[in-house]
């Protein structure tokens, strides 16, 4: 057995819907037999000795170990770990012959605990909160009630009094929630778009930045609770999206309680092998958490050319809605004859279906960012940002104004497609085996005298995964691969072992050695490329290392989008 990690969830979960701790194992099944009951017997006698009640104990068997887990108040969160992180060492004793804790000097270190981190005025005010059915949000350092424009935030320490609020004045704003393992960011930014056209302030949370609007209030990954929340509590804000990636959600819980829409985008291959998401269920089981969000009052958004999550429907209590590239699908037919909606492709029209009623959207060579149909993955993306978008209050008229308007520039880093001197370069931020057969069924179906593929992989993806992505590109009909191996992705391999794996697989394929190019760098490699291309090529750069840096330097090659 071994210990991986102890820490709090702040939302809802895989385990519960409410915060509490948990407790991560990497064990075989045999050992979770032994250790769940241990566990259950020393959390218990530790919350008894305590005199704290109500808490509710979960466990779930993963792949690859257990997690344990129970709730506990807002404001005893990191009491709740410590207690957490006792039973383990306590089981870990019991099972494995190591020191034993003292119990007594635990239980006083633990009762500390409580005692400073225990906040009454914080409790009461969640409670008038809840009764009255004003939404709190709450961290270490800040506490806001109502969202958005709506709302108002204190520090955690500096409450007001509730008595003086003025309780009708907190309210909530629209809320939709993006999951999914591919399209995330490109249909929060396309369903952004489009309520930005619908006049609304639009908030968003992604792997990216929050911003609001235009403004970028900060870069980088936000997709967790700490993301939503700095959103939800902008003062401008009057309709948020929020990414809700798998680390997030593993790690706290989902940063909301309650949500207009939710929307999963597919299950696909990609952080498979980690913690918690060892294979494709354990990662449909993560992902299907924002599902609770709109249980009782919102629309769950899923794919309908998605097996797994058209699977998983079934049962399901609240509203569906669903979206694919194909209207005749028997999915599709299905749901809609039991009266729910759909939002389909049918031939080039993207349509919204209900029951009898059928509206045509636009049409896919009228949305830039598919490249005339050719990127049907883009069609998927436009097709579930028109139906978030529509959950979200806006009219049809704006959502097809917003996809027929937005330019690749609104969505950088994501199929984008440059000219320079004759030649076209295709950039694209995909890094997982379902994002790169998105991508190369497209780069396939654009006309082009000869292309060259750079791109690379990490370190961390096994062998096989990575001989499996170099056949099905080379299948798309190469010339020339260029392969970059930035040291950031290394992730425990040497120096140049990726690439060695990559140019066996392309020489079993059927490239010659003077066909396979090698750089440390993507800016090299794209260079290279750019040389190496003639009127009428296509490059196709994948940016592992982000797009930004590929972007810059074409812009100042005087390369122009297409």
């Amino acid at each position: 057995m071994e210990f991986l990690d102890a820490r709090r969830l702040t939302g809802p979960s895989l385990l519960f819907d409410g915060p509490g701790a948990i407790l991560d194992i990497r064990c075989t099944s045999d050992e979770a037999e032994r250790l769940v009951p241990a566990w259950e017997k020393h959390v218990r006698r530790m919350l008894t000795e305590l005199s704290w009640t109500g808490c509710d104990l979960r466990t779930l068997q993963l792949s690859g170990g257990v997690s344990l887990a129970f709730t506990a108040p807002i404001d005893a969160l990191y009491a709740a770990t410590e207690i957490n992180e006792w039973a383990w060492a306590a089981c870990n004793s019991e099972l494995n012959g190591t020191d034993s804790p003292d119990f007594g000097r635990s239980r006083a270190e633990i009762q500390a605990s409580i005692a400073t981190e225990a906040n009454r005025e914080l409790m009461h005010l969640q409670d008038l909160a809840t009764r009255r059915g004003v939404t709190l949000l709450w961290d270490d350092d800040e506490v806001s009630l109502g969202l958005g424009e709506f709302s108002r935030t204190w520090p955690a320490r500096e409450l007001p009094d509730p008595n003086v609020l003025d309780w009708g004045a907190f309210q909530d704003v629209p809320i939709g929630l993006v999951t999914g393992t591919n399209g995330k960011t490109t249909t929060v930014r396309l369903a952004m778009h489009i309520l930005r056209g619908c006049g609304r302030n639009v908030g968003v949370s992604s792997t990216d930045w929050i911003a609001v609007n235009d403004h970028i209030i900060d870069r980088g990954d936000w997709s967790g609770p700490g993301g939503a929340r700095a959103v939800l509590r902008h003062e401008k804000v009057d309709a948020a999206i929020l990414e809700s990636a798998r680390g997030g959600l593993l790690r706290r819980g989902l940063g909301v309680q309650v949500a207009d829409a939710a929307l999963i985008t597919n299950i696909a291959e990609d952080h498979i092998g980690d913690f918690g998401s060892q294979n494709l269920k354990e990662l449909l089981n993560i992902k299907w958490i924002v599902s609770r969000a709109v249980k009782d009052h919102g629309r769950l958004l899923l794919n309908a050319d998605d097996r797994l999550l058209v699977d998983r429907a079934e049962g399901y209590p609240g509203e569906l809605v669903w979206f694919g590239l194909d209207s005749r699908c028997d999915v599709i037919q299905s749901r809609m004859k039991a009266g729910e909606l759909a939002f389909v492709l049918d031939g080039d029209e993207l349509l919204l279906i209900h029951g009898a009623m059928q509206e045509l959207i636009c049409r896919s060579h009228e949305i830039a960012i598919t490249l005339d149909g050719a990127a049907r993955h883009n069609i998927a993306n436009a097709l579930a940002a028109a139906a978030l978008s529509w959950c979200l209050g806006a009219p049809l008229a704006d959502i097809r104004v917003g996809l027929t308007s937005v330019t690749q520039d609104d969505n950088p880093g994501r199929c984008n497609v440059y000219e320079i001197d004759g030649c076209k370069v295709l950039v694209d931020f995909a890094h997982n085996p379902h994002a790169m057969h998105a991508l190369f069924d497209m780069a396939r179906a654009l006309p082009a005298k000869r292309r060259v593929l750079c791109f690379g992989q990490a370190g961390d993806r096994p062998d096989d995964l990575v001989r499996k992505m170099t056949r099905d590109a080379w299948a798309i009909g190469l010339d020339r691969v260029i392969v970059s191996e930035l040291a950031i992705y290394h992730r425990g391999r040497e120096a140049g072992e990726i690439y060695d794996v990559i140019r066996d697989e392309l020489m079993r394929a059927g490239a010659t050695a003077d066909s396979i190019e090698h750089h440390d760098q993507e800016l090299d490699s794209l260079a290279a490329a750019i040389e190496w291309a003639e009127p009428g090529d296509l490059v196709i750069m994948l940016a592992l290392g982000g797009a930004a840096p590929i972007q810059e330097q074409l812009h100042k090659l005087g390369a122009t989008s297409t």
